[in-house]
């Protein structure tokens, strides 16, 4: 179907761009010398992740068990579940173990610990478990000095589980916009995950993967030594927070929503479209970055943005865009018209369909099946 004949809303992803992003950013970590293990908590798509693993991706990183449960029954076995265990979902994380999964879990506390080596004790099975740094101050995680570090990895050890490494996130890059400064905390991220790796090894502890990962950090690091893969996600489409950060230009983001124009409010400026926040999502993650985009960017069919206009508001299913010159806008933009809006945060975005609208050069599109859930 063409990309007309479309109904809206509809979540578009440019073939073309998501190829060069993911082709990019395989070329850097070969450049760097590190494995690459994306994150599919973006697209939860396995048509884009097939496209990443043929680009040379090494297994995969998950944010929740039903995204690792739906990719390991596609054939992908090494999967890391990159968020704090708790207790109860250890018996479905074990029915994983025990289909073959190559399932990696992450804890930074010692009750998490305990209750690991508790529950593998009991049901005869084990775990390789990763413990969480925290490098920036920006989430979950242990400081690479924090005492606890090696107070957790020893009860693991002890317990006859198997400490496979260290992983870190420098969520807070999404917060900065210059290059001298993501390069630094690029580095302050890669130095201190590397540290917590040397202290565990220096009390015994083998910790033979080292893990980092932002899409800022993976594109701003100077060097990764001491690293042994990187891990990042929304670089696949990136997004209007991303271009914010200067991780890439609005021409590179592969994920639109395609919607249409369904009436006008002339004396206001306003042309109403079918692209609420049910289909935008509620997300105004560059309200307070350098520049605030509303809920969208609002572009051409093609994709070329539109001057002067801008997706102030959001109802369920109306988008209001506000056009600066707003003279004759009923034949500028005449009823069903449709246009495309850039996302400000994809993974939100993303989560609001059941599937993407994969679009070809020639204009054709395909059906991509996503996931909802946990």
């Amino acid at each position: 179907m063409n990309i007309e004949q479309l109904d809206t809303p509809a979540a578009i992803v440019d073939i073309a761009k998501m190829q060069h992003n993911i082709d990019a950013m395989q070329v850097r970590m070969n450049a760097l010398g590190v494995r690459f293990r994306p994150h599919v908590k973006t697209t939860k798509c396995l048509d884009v992740v097939r496209a990443q693993i043929a680009a040379g991706a090494q297994g995969i990183t998950v944010s929740t068990l039903k995204e690792a449960e739906q990719f390991f029954a596609t054939g992908i076995t090494d999967v890391l579940y990159a968020v704090g265990m708790v207790p109860a979902k250890l018996p479905r994380a074990m029915a994983l173990k025990q289909r073959g999964c190559d399932l990696k879990i992450i804890v930074d506390n010692v009750t998490a610990a305990s209750a690991i080596v508790e529950f593998c004790k009991t049901a005869n099975i084990t775990f390789e478990v990763w413990l969480e740094i925290d490098t920036d101050g920006h989430r979950s995680g242990l400081s690479p000095d924090d005492d606890a570090l090696l107070a957790i990895a020893r009860v693991l050890r002890d317990g006859g589980i198997d400490v496979g490494g260290v992983m870190t996130h420098a969520g807070s890059s999404y917060e900065l916009n210059d290059p001298e400064a993501l390069a630094a905390l690029a580095e302050q991220e890669r130095a201190g995950c590397v540290r917590a790796a040397q202290r565990l090894r220096a009390d015994g502890i083998a910790c033979k993967t080292v893990s980092v990962g932002s899409t800022p950090t993976a594109l701003a690091a100077k060097h990764l030594e001491g690293v042994t893969e990187v891990r990042a996600g929304v670089y696949v489409f990136f997004d209007l927070v991303m271009a914010n950060v200067g991780a890439c230009a609005t021409s590179d983001i592969a994920l639109s929503v395609l919607t249409s124009v369904i009436g006008h409010q002339p004396e206001k400026g306003w042309v109403i479209v079918d692209a609420g926040w049910m289909a935008m999502s509620r997300d105004r993650g560059t309200s307070k970055q350098a520049r605030d985009y509303g809920y969208g960017l609002a572009c051409a069919l093609d994709g070329t943005p539109l001057e002067g206009c801008a997706l102030i508001g959001a109802n369920q299913e109306h988008g209001i865009i506000a056009v600066e010159h707003a003279d004759d806008l009923a034949r500028r933009f005449p009823l069903g018209m449709k246009l495309r809006i850039l996302p400000n945060h994809a993974c939100a975005t993303g989560a609001q369909y059941p599937e993407y609208r994969a679009l070809a050069s020639d204009g054709s599109t395909l059906t991509w099946p996503r996931f909802h859930g946990w």
